[in-house]
């Protein structure tokens, strides 16, 4: 299977995936642990991909959504954005609603 093929398989099995650098009980950069707060206050559940684990999945994931960095949140299939974009959403209280939308329960506190 080609890299493009596991994450597009990832992301169609998967409601919420979350490409980032390290785990989300272990970030490995600043913006990875904003992306997993942001997340977790949400309480989304959410796949991690660990993109330190592989050099080609790390490049892979840019090229599948023509996005430079990580981490990369994808909701339903569809590409969201980065730890930039997640926060503006959450900050402007538009990521809940856009996750219900998409069927997505979040549970804060939980």
């Amino acid at each position: 299977m080609s890299v493009r093929d596991q994450i597009a398989k990832e992301i169609a099995d998967n409601d919420v995936v979350l490409y980032m650098k390290g785990t989300p009980v272990f970030p490995q950069c600043g913006f990875s642990s904003v992306a997993v707060q942001i997340l977790s206050s949400l309480g989304v559940k959410f796949k991690s991909v660990d993109v330190l684990k592989d050099p080609e999945v790390r490049q892979g994931v840019k090229e599948f959504s023509n996005w430079p960095t990580i981490p990369q949140l994808y909701v339903k299939g569809e590409f969201v954005g980065g730890s930039d974009i997640l926060r503006e959403m959450y900050e402007a209280d538009e990521l809940g609603p856009f996750l219900a939308e998409k069927g997505i329960v979040c549970q804060p506190g939980a």
